[in-house]
This record gives C-alpha cells, structure tokens and sequence, in this order.
C-alpha cells in the first residue's frame, strides 16, 4: 500500500488572457456615473477573455519580484520589499512593473502573506492594443498570493483586487478589464453606481470570431474627455442621446445579445452587432466626431469580402480606429479572414472560438458492492432493487428510480459497473421480456410503463469490476466507456428528490454547462455528521450562493478539522459544512488520475482506491467546483437511512 504525500505545491504554473468587449463598451464608466446621478441607466457589458495571453509560474520568496526573460523586456526587472508604502509608490511611477507594484500593494495592505516570485515566461497578447493587457499582469498577480498563499478569494474578488490595485497605477482603467479574471467565458457585467455584478454566459454553439489591430491609432485620452463632459448630466440634445446609447439602448443591445448566445444563434448574434455598430455611430460619434468617425474601422466594415465572410462586426473597446471584431459564418470563413486581414490588408489579426463546455451525454453508475449493511436481505437481493414507493405511487426498485431521471434527462448511455456474476440479474429484470400470461393482466397504463422499463433498457451498458478495491477503482472501470468525454456519476443506492421541476441532475449539468470544470454536487450537513462523509470546502462563486470554486477536499475529517478548515460562510456569515450529495461531474483528468492511482497502487488504509483522493489532486492542478441543487438526496445504504427513504420520497 502507497500513500502519495500530500505536499504543498512550491511553483506554480499561471495563465491569463487578454479580454475583448463584445458588446457594450464605455458603459462601465458611464454605469458608474449612477451614483451621482440616480437617473442614470446601469451600464451591462459583455466581455471575454481571448486566446491570447500571459504565461509565468509564481513561487514563494522573501520579497516581491517580477522578472522575464522575453525580448520585449530586455532583461528589465522589477524587485520591492514587501512593504505597503514603497510598493505603492512604485505603482505611482506608471510604466508597465508600476500595475505589478499597483497589485501587490493593495494585497500587502488587507491581506497577510509573504513574498513572490513572479516569471513572465510568455507573451501572446499584443500591447497597446485595447485588449488589456496591463489587467491580465494585474490579475496574474492576484492570482499568484491568492494560490501561493490560500487567500480563498472566488474569481470576483480576484477581479476587485486587480482593478484596485491598477487604479494605483496612472492608468485609471475601467471596471470591465478585468473581466480576462474569468478566462476564455463571455460574461455579462452589470455597473450600477458603486455596485458590480458578473454572470456568466452559457454558450451553446461555437463562435468564430476574429480581431484586428486597423494599423491607425486613435486618441483615447480625446475620445473619453469628450464623452465624459455629458456626464453626470446631460445639458443637450446630443449628452441626451449620449446617454441613451450607453443607457437603456445598451440594455436593450446586451440582452438580446446574451439571447442569441445562450440559444447558439451566430446570425442573428452578428446582425446585432452591426446593429450595435449603426447605434454607436448615430448617438455616440457626434460627442467626439474627430476620433470616432474612423474611417478606417468603416472602410473595413464595408467591405464586400468581409461581409461574404461574416454575420457582422463592429469595433472594439473606446471604438475609433483601433481595434475591429468580427463574426466569422464558420471555421473555414474565419481562417480565410483572417489571411485576408493579414496578407492583403497589412492588419494584424487575430482568431477567437467561443466553444461550448462539452455536453455531458453518458452517466455511470457503479453497483458492484455487497451491501454489508443491509444484510441480510443482501443474501437474496442486490441492495439497488431494494423496494421503495415513488412520487407516482409505484413500488419500484431503487435503481429504477435512479435510471427513469437519467431518462427524463434525456440521457444517452447509461453504464452499471457490476460483477460479473451480476450481469444475469440485471439482464433478467432490464432486458428479459415479462412472461405474456403477467403482461397481460397489466393494466394499459402499467403496460406503457413495462415499455418504458424495455426503452430504459436499450441505453444500458455493462462493465465489471472484478476487484473490489474501492469506490475509486470501481469508476475507474468505466473509463473506456467515458472515452474522454464528461460523464455525470451517480451512486446505486441514492436517489433524488428536486425542489423545483427540475431534476436534482439536471441541474448540475447545468451548471456543470456554465462553469465548465469538474463539479460535485454537495448538500449542507452537521458538524457532528462530517466524520462520516467526505467534505467539501471553498468560496462562493455566484451570488446565489450555489456554486463553489473548491479549495480543499477531506475525506471523513474529523469535527475540530472541519471546525477550524473546511467551514463554508454564507452572507449572514453563518458557517456550514458540504458534503457529497452523490452526483458528479467527472472528466477526463479525473480519469487519467485514477488511472495513475490504479497503476502506482496509490491506496489508503484499506487498500482502496479513492475516488476523493483524484477529485482533490485535480482540484489542486485543474480547477474543479461544487454545486448545491435545490433538493435532497435519499441513501438506501443502510437501515437507517433506507428506513427514512421508504418513510419520506414517495409522500414528497
């Protein structure tokens, strides 16, 4: 038996894009205006992070450094004490170490750590270029005291600190830079007054965008001087208008944007942002018509082999002739825009996918166990198929149960790990027609139902697991049917019971579709009960308070651990404690890691392969969140429990 030792990480690897305004620009400013004017219309925006971006590892130091090896510095440094006062100093200076400086004053001040040592080791996002590259350095930061020092700030708060600590700096940026914080998502951003909001934005089909440097320039000191003069208050016509672009035209724009994203509507998404383009000229240009007439920008939007290869396109950030996005129809129209933009029109251009979180179209259920603790019906029948009443007044087993939600999900594929011996059993009551003398005293309705049964049936597969070596190396069996896709694991003796029409499953694949990482769906338990379960602990992520970016994963902790580490607060600073609902989302590298455990015999005590021991190495290298659904889960795993399931699911 091997135990991997569970040692802190003495580097880490860092990644953050630039970011690209789809819709929406200038309302972050104008939004913010609200709390001197209460007329004001909150600003929205939609924003994503790019492809392109900065690459460095961070580790821990005595002092606060930056150093890079990159051309493009020529051999520049930037190294400070960690001292609150020189480092905002520094920031001060202005100059491109000044955001770095500008970040870590701001964290020296309001949180306790050590030093770092940042390496910028690459840089694929272009400077100057209205693609924030100066919040990116700003967010890496953040992010490299965050992890190095488990600071459990969600990607908002990391978004604050970057844009805190660059208001530090001469720069002065707007609210909706740092929204690269959030990676490669679109996200819609809500500025009213004081107050920001971020959601993230599902989307459903891929879209093939492509930017472009338009080679011009533009003033954009000019272009915000002018349009801030028609604020707070509007004194003309014309501050009017102004106003009503940024106010409630926006708000219109943006969600009907957010609309067609979600639906995977690419056409009617780029319409809307030629759309978009035709209302910034009307009501926006007149207030700085010496910069934002851009002829260049329309030069390009006009032209005919552009359109032939786009839905639409509009520009980019302030707007004038700096930077233009477009919406390429497909992949191969956006590979040939851009070598167009390139080779004929001498711009630097580049591709941007918004792709889809993969769909999750497989489930996998293990149901090899013995179920010692129901013996000894055991001896007789599998402790899956033990009876309970479901909503509909039926008497069925609990695997039935399990399997007609992963129906109404619409499931495609549906693996039972089992023994071998098993598959018989399984067989008999999934596959085995009923004998026609029982089929016939069925009534009509039980007669559609015994067809149901039949169509559920056709979605299962089987795979057996010869050893019993633990929950981890039961699911481990199940990775040629997952085939590199996401797969939604459900536990055999579990069943569910939704608050809301919603399936409990359901839900987590939605907001598995959301967030795109691994993800458990959890549920509130004692902190008496928390030996019992493996538990999970981080920082809410969305401000309903239902989605957590996970920071820690202890199986069965014991009550002054879970007391001092692994509490959850809420808004009313109310402490609870998460534990495994029995739904997860698993991919790929949560396989690969099983499979690395299987291979090394990496074990606990028992001998066992653990599946918590994989989910909390990925969290660790990839990232992976916790759900809360609106509901409750009902275990048939022992007496008590199945006591209480037969007592309770079916009156709900």
């Amino acid at each position: 038996m091997i135990k991997e030792p569970n040692t802190p990480k003495e580097k880490i690897n860092l990644f953050v894009p630039g970011r690209l305004c789809l819709f929406g620009e200038h309302s972050d400013w104008a939004g913010l205006q609200k709390s001197m004017n209460a007329d004001i219309v909150p600003g929205y925006a939609i924003v994503t992070g790019i492809e392109q971006g900065i690459y460095g590892t961070a580790e821990k130091a005595d002092t606060f450094s930056v150093t890079s090896t990159l051309p493009g510095y020529h051999g520049a440094s930037f190294s400070c004490e960690l001292d609150m006062a020189k480092l905002r100093a520094a920031a001060r200076e202005g100059g491109f170490f000044s955001y770095v400086a500008g970040v870590a004053s701001y964290i020296c001040e309001w949180y306790h750590v050590g030093g770092l040592h940042l390496k910028i080791t690459d840089m694929t996002l272009p400077m100057k270029s209205g693609l924030s590259s100066s919040a990116a350095i700003c967010v890496m930061v953040a992010k490299a005291f965050n992890q190095l020092y488990d600071l459990h700030m969600n990607t908002l708060g990391l978004m604050n600190i970057a844009y805190w600590g660059e208001q530090r700096t001469p720069s002065r940026c707007g609210r909706l830079d740092q929204a690269c914080a959030f990676g490669v998502n679109p996200v819609v951003m809500t500025f009213d007054g004081n107050e920001l909001d971020v959601d993230r934005i599902t989307v459903r089909k891929p879209l093939y965008y492509v930017f472009a440097d338009l080679m011009a320039g533009k003033d954009t000191v000019k272009i915000l001087g002018d349009l801030n003069r028609a604020y707070p208050f509007a004194h003309n016509e014309m501050e009017k208008r102004l106003h009503d672009a940024l106010g409630k035209d926006n708000r219109i724009v943006t969600s009907r944007a957010i609309s067609y994203i979600s639906s995977g509507d690419s056409e009617k998404l780029g319409a809307l942002m030629t759309e978009a383009q035709a209302l910034f000229d009307e009501k926006v240009a007149p207030m700085c018509p010496e910069e934002l007439t851009a002829p260049v920008l329309h030069s390009i939007l006009a032209d005919p082999v552009v359109k032939n290869l786009t839905f639409g396109a509009k520009g980019v950030g302030s707007q004038g002739d700096g930077t233009v996005q477009f919406l390429a129809k497909d992949e191969p129209a956006q590979r040939r825009l851009t070598d167009y933009l390139k080779n004929k029109k001498g711009m630097t251009a580049y591709t941007l996918t918004l792709k889809p979180n993969m769909a999750v179209h497989k489930a996998v259920i293990p149901v090899a166990g013995f179920g010692t603790r129901l013996y000894p019906e055991t001896r007789g029948v599998k402790k899956e198929f033990c009876p309970v009443v479901d909503k509909d007044g039926l008497v069925k087993p609990a695997i039935l149960v399990l399997l007609e939600e992963l129906d109404r999900i619409e499931m495609d594929e549906i693996c039972l790990i089992l023994n071998k011996e098993e598959k018989t059993y399984y067989e008999d009551f999934f596959q085995k027609p009923l004998p026609l003398e029982h089929y016939s005293k069925l009534s009509k309705d039980m007669k559609a139902y015994e067809d149901k049964i039949r169509r559920i049936s056709r979605k299962l597969r089987f795979v057996f697991q010869n050893e019993q070596k633990g929950f981890g190396h039961a699911v481990y069996q199940s990775r040629s049917f997952a085939a590199g896709e996401p797969v939604l694991l459900l536990l055999g003796d579990t069943i569910y019971h939704s608050n809301t029409g919603a399936p409990c499953t359901k839900q987590l694949l939605d907001a598995y579709e959301q967030f795109g990482q691994p993800m458990t769906a959890v549920h509130p338990v004692g902190l008496d009960e928390v030996v019992h379960y493996g538990i999970f602990s981080g920082v809410w992520e969305n401000r309903e308070e239902t989605v957590l970016k996970l920071t820690a994963i202890v199986e069965k902790p014991s009550c002054e651990e879970a007391r001092d580490y692994l509490s959850v607060s809420n808004r009313k600073q109310a402490k609870n404690y998460y534990a495994a609902f029995g739904a997860y989302v698993i991919t790929k590298d949560i396989y690969d890691r099983l499979e690395y455990a299987v291979n090394h015999e990496i074990t606990n005590e028992k001998g066992e392969v653990e599946l918590t021991d994989a989910l909390e190495y990925v969290r660790k290298e990839k990232g992976m969140m916790a759900f809360v659904p609106d509901g409750e889960s009902y275990d048939i795993g022992n007496a008590a429990a199945y006591r209480r399931t037969v007592a309770e699911f079916g009156s709900r």
